[in-house]
């Protein structure tokens, strides 16, 4: 098996919203084939593991269109562009939960689908979480109700089925070490 990179041949950008844009490459992979390959390009997102105690965490459940239901997960968002991953994860802290945290730990990153997408998900827990001087807004498309729970009554949630979100399961797993 080769190490070389594919080389790109072409590429058209079919999509371009507000949070993502599609490129579709012609690209020569290594063994002299030439293929068609979609990209989901991405700013970065956060994902907030909220503890108001050692022992319990805040989900948020929000709907999520595009599998149809709601869902309890951990805080979320997107990266503005330029914008500093801890700048982002305080900002989405107060706009998710209506708290802010005094303290942030990095806890890891992580690629959650890179068979078609560069996002890259950056985990942080948030502590000595207070509320604001200045209420956050949400974001138009949110509808969010946020929920302190203990954390055993995650992992039993996360194993009957019913937290369904990947970067919440990590995040738990992220604080159990």
């Amino acid at each position: 098996m080769s190490n070389r990179r594919p080389q790109r041949l072409a590429r058209t950008i079919p999509f371009k919203g507000r949070v993502f844009r599609v490129e579709q490459d012609r690209v020569r992979l290594s063994n002299g084939r030439d293929v068609t390959l979609d990209i989901v390009r991405h700013r970065g997102s956060v994902v907030l593991v909220p503890q108001p105690t050692s022992r319990e965490v805040i989900l948020i459940r929000q709907y999520r269109y595009a599998i149809s239901r709601w869902v309890w997960e951990l805080p979320a968002g997107t990266l503005d562009p330029g914008e500093a991953p801890r700048v982002a994860a305080r900002r989405e802290c107060g706009e998710e939960i209506g708290l802010v945290p005094a303290r942030l730990e990095r806890l890891g990153q992580f690629y959650p689908t890179p068979g078609f997408c560069d996002e890259v998900m950056i985990f942080f827990r948030c502590t000595g979480l207070r509320v604001p001087r200045k209420p956050p807004a949400l974001d138009p498309d949110e509808q969010i109700e946020p929920r302190t729970f203990s954390i055993s009554s995650v992992r039993r949630l996360i194993a009957r089925g019913e937290v369904v979100d990947m970067k919440t399961i990590v995040g738990m797993a992220l604080i159990a070490r």
